[in-house]
């Protein structure tokens, strides 16, 4: 794999990782101002752009499972730390939405 190829990859992975991340905060937001539809399409809109940096992420680990070792750099390294931090953010922004939709409901 050429490492401008690896470069593109992680950086695809930040990307898309940073988009979810700031996705899921965002419906947080919503659901604190009671926008409970609109909190629930942005975690929707979170999960598919970090469905789009695990695509990415499983092209690497099925290239090395197959033999084709994926070299790790700094780079990698810091997108798959982007990758785990936007997953983290979306299951707890389903929590917190939960709670508020909760607390609206009492």
């Amino acid at each position: 794999m050429a490492e401008e190829s690896m470069e593109m990859i992680s950086f695809g992975i930040v990307a898309a990782a940073g988009q979810a991340r700031s996705l899921a905060m965002e419906s947080i937001k919503a659901a604190r101002e009671g926008k409970f539809d609109e909190a629930r399409q942005m975690l929707e809109e979170s999960r598919t752009a970090g469905l789009a940096a695990h695509d990415e992420q499983t092209k690497l680990l099925s290239r090395e499972a197959g033999g084709d070792h994926v070299p790790v750099d700094v780079l990698l390294v810091h997108s798959q730390d982007h990758l785990m931090t936007a997953m983290l953010c979306q299951d707890l922004a389903e929590e917190i939405i939960n709670l508020y939709e909760l607390k609206q409901d009492k």
